[in-house]
């Protein structure tokens, strides 16, 4: 238990910041199952369409600390290039 008024404050910041970054992991989650989902159905349109939401949302994430920001563009990359290779 946190004793001193500092602790109890990053405790407290622990707490907020925890519930953002949870919302951050399960958007991304989501928006990349999302593109999985269009690209199995092999829809090139709609894959494309799926790609353009997920892009701001990987690089958001990088830029917010949750994933590495090298991480994030080896993920856009080879997402775009099997959209690409698609009919």
């Amino acid at each position: 238990m946190a004793n001193t008024s500092s602790a109890k404050k990053a405790a407290r910041q622990m707490v907020r910041r925890t519930e953002v970054n949870k919302a951050r992991d399960s958007r991304l989650k989501t928006d990349l199952r999302k593109l999985e989902d269009a690209v199995k159905t092999g829809n090139k349109a709609v894959a494309a369409a799926a790609l353009k939401n997920v892009e701001p949302v990987l690089v958001r994430t990088a830029q917010k600390g949750r994933i590495h920001k090298k991480t994030a563009s080896r993920k856009v990359s080879r997402l775009t290039a099997r959209i690409n290779a698609m009919a």
